[in-house]
């Protein structure tokens, strides 16, 4: 009786890469990029070893690096200082505030890469939260945080933003920018919608990163119950309808279920988020000599896309793309 061997598969290295079925490259990968007011400016991120806050000019140095190892796009997140926030994130629709003057810089330096900006008042909000805040009640506003949100988008885009990324999870968001994109023009600008966000314990480090915690309450009243599945591809479907060009979700590590059922359930291209929790704990470990961190965090990175994502935003993505050019 024969015997069916699948090891033979797997003798040595060679055939392993033959038969290899997904594999990460740096252009799979999207670089968040954190900024802050000056010059020369790098205030490291102690909860994110290896990550910093960027002055401007440094954020451009760093990009040029990126678009050198194969990384063609970086996703920039503002921290703004207290003075400049308000109610109604006021500061988000400057047209020479921080992060318009470095998306501007950077479309200046590089043209070819693409620039992705995240469109949410929490880093602007004094409040903290995603939405507008009901100063009785503490209510989320979902329909009047809409004109806000969709004002923002326009002002990345008329400062040369590529993508423009809805992580807020109010209802109709994509819809409601779309239509103001195209109402000034900006056809041609990408909406990466955050799909399917989940109100999550992973977001600590980078919620320090650009002091953005909600002051009061928490947002599990518009992000999503980690419990739920079926409810991400309503998300989805909605999305989808309203005009959004690729579907993300977030965190991505404990949701490769969910990204599994976007990529079976949708023609658009789906992203994965390896957010700053996946990373830090990585790191720590690593740090602590608990584990290799180089061959998880490409362990990690390849379960995303494997599970559907063609494209992940992930803090690795230098180190990711220098080993790949090794």
């Amino acid at each position: 009786m024969m015997t069916i061997r699948p090891r033979r598969n797997r003798k040595n290295e060679a055939i392993r890469s033959l038969v290899r079925e997904n594999l990460i490259t740096p252009k799979d990968l999207i670089a968040p990029l954190f900024i802050v007011e000056g010059k020369n400016e790098i205030i490291p991120i102690a909860s994110m070893p290896g990550q910093a806050r960027l002055s401007s000019d440094l954020i451009v140095k760093k990009a040029k690096e990126l678009w050198d190892l194969g990384v063609p796009c970086v996703s920039l997140f503002p921290a703004i200082a207290e003075a400049k926030k308000d109610k109604y994130a006021t500061e988000s629709c400057n047209d020479n505030g921080l992060l318009q003057n470095t998306v501007k810089a950077l479309k200046d330096a590089l043209p070819e890469m693409l620039v992705m900006t995240d469109v949410a008042m929490d880093p602007y909000s004094s409040d903290g939260h995603d939405g507008l805040v009901d100063d009785k009640s503490g209510e989320i506003l979902n329909d009047q945080t809409l004109e806000i949100l969709a004002n923002m988008a326009v002002a990345q885009a008329k400062a040369g933003s590529d993508i423009v990324g809805p992580s807020d999870m109010m209802d109709g968001r994509v819809g409601y920018i779309r239509d103001a994109l195209d109402d000034e023009g900006f056809t041609n600008t990408l909406i990466m919608s955050y799909t399917a966000k989940y109100a999550s314990a992973f977001y600590g480090p980078f919620r320090n990163a650009l002091d953005s915690a909600p002051k009061a309450g928490d947002k599990k009243t518009y992000q999503m119950d980690y419990a739920n599945v079926r409810e991400a591809l309503l998300e989805a479907s909605l999305d989808e309808s309203e005009g959004a060009d690729i579907l993300m979700v977030k965190p991505g590590l404990s949701y490769l279920d969910v990204i599994k059922e976007l990529r079976i359930n949708s023609a658009l291209p789906i992203a994965a988020y390896n957010v700053s929790g996946e990373y830090a704990m990585v790191k720590a470990a690593h740090e602590k000599g608990w584990l290799d961190g180089e061959k998880v965090m490409v362990e990690m990175l390849t379960s995303f896309k494997r599970a559907g994502a063609d494209m992940i935003l992930t803090y690795f993505a230098e180190e990711m793309a220098r080993l790949y050019s090794k």
